[in-house]
């Protein structure tokens, strides 16, 4: 992942933020959740991008985003707005905006 470069906005605030309890919650089951063992059980039945058609998204994103909207209880649309207007969402759940996340993961589901 590439780093992003934050506004001056940012810069000034951000000493004196509290983090949220989305932010709190999300670290918290960032570290709960064995996400190396929940891939490695899911692996072996995931599309591997064998063959024509488009290569399937990364399994440890997919399972990430699957989380999501059942822990906030949201929508492929909802879980789509919520990636982009979330700073929370994106940085605890390795999704930087690149061109495969979220709109095309949402509509590659």
């Amino acid at each position: 992942m590439r780093p992003t470069q934050g506004t001056f906005a940012e810069a000034s605030f951000e000493r004196y933020r509290k983090p949220t309890r989305r932010e709190e919650f999300l670290a918290q089951m960032n570290t709960v959740v064995p996400w190396e063992k929940l891939t490695g059980l899911i692996e072996p039945v995931y599309p591997t991008g064998e063959g024509a058609g488009r290569p399937p998204i990364g399994l440890e994103r997919m399972l990430r985003i699957h989380f999501l909207q059942h822990w906030f209880n949201l929508s492929d649309p909802a879980v789509e707005e919520a990636l982009y207007d979330s700073r929370a969402m994106r940085e605890c759940h390795i999704l930087e905006p690149t061109a495969e996340t979220p709109r095309s993961v949402m509509r590659r589901c």
